[in-house]
């Protein structure tokens, strides 16, 4: 079996540095579809350098991931198909706003290998310090097709009951035609997202949008809708992948408040409001 959850496990922890800047941050926010209307004062704090601010998903990018996903991918233990590859799930925990630049130590290692029966997940998880102390924890969940089935342990569940009623805001954002394109500038060159001919060996009729591009859109439109434009209120953001996103499509996004929440569901208008995010929660100050 490709995957020795043991040796996997057991791996010491991968450590290197990473560092982004303002140009980094504007070109993240621009992948994820801000600047709309371009000079719209909102839009202007994700893309003008004199009153940026860092949505928290940048986390998932910073450095260009480092030291990532792919790279989990070729930790000790691991060895698989990338076309068999399918981002499952993202929490993300903030532990003080991010910095516009900065520099930090990023530390990933494996922290989970479950056996979900026709497929494999492992949990990828990344710490990040600086000078002053722990900035984030990132824990992403890669499902691995064909991978499951040694009789391991299947892990947590992460789903939550339904959010009850209709819910307090409702938004559609437009995903552009090259938006992954662009978003993959930020890091994630998964050929997945760009090579038509690559998609196909993966099951898919055309390229699809990163999942984490739709992460960020996401998260954007709660912070701007229900958070009054402030990004240093989120606290931990989480979802699960449960469908993809073809570039050119139309997200719906529908948000129910709680007490230091927001519960979050977001389907694609042109495909029946077939759902792309599921079980997402927002926790804020």
């Amino acid at each position: 079996m490709p995957i020795d959850a043991a040796k996997a496990l057991a791996a010491e922890p991968r450590t290197g540095e990473i560092t982004w800047d303002r140009r980094d941050v504007q070109l993240y926010h621009l992948g994820i579809g801000a600047g709309v209307p371009a000079t719209d004062p909102d839009e202007l704090r994700y893309t003008l350098e004199s009153r940026l601010h860092v949505l928290p998903s940048f986390a998932t990018v910073a450095g260009s991931g480092s030291p990532g996903v792919i790279s989990g991918l070729s930790m000790p233990g691991v060895e698989v198909d990338l076309a068999r590859v399918l981002h499952g799930g993202q929490r993300l925990e903030i532990h003080r706003p991010l910095p516009v630049a900065g520099r930090a130590t990023a530390t990933g290692r494996i922290a989970g290998v479950y056996d979900k029966g026709k497929a494999a997940v492992l949990v990828m998880r990344t710490e990040v310090a600086d000078a002053d102390g722990p900035l984030w924890t990132n824990d992403a969940q890669i499902f691995v097709r064909g991978e499951g089935g040694w009789g391991g342990d299947r892990g947590p569940s992460a789903r939550l009951d339904p959010p009850v009623g209709d819910p307090d805001k409702e938004v559609e954002r437009a995903v552009r035609e090259d938006q992954a394109l662009l978003y993959r500038l930020s890091g994630d060159y998964n050929p997945l997202h760009a090579d038509p001919e690559f998609a196909k060996s993966a099951g898919f009729d055309r390229p699809i949008l990163h999942g984490l591009c739709t992460y960020g859109i996401t998260l954007k439109a709660v912070v701007d809708t229900l958070l009054d434009g402030d990004v240093a209120r989120v606290r931990c953001y989480a979802t699960r992948f449960a469908g993809v996103v073809f570039p050119g499509e139309t997200l719906r996004i529908r948000m129910w408040r709680g007490e230091g929440t927001v519960r979050v569901a977001v389907s694609a208008v042109q495909r029946d409001d077939a759902p792309v995010l599921a079980d997402t929660i927002v926790e804020h100050s």
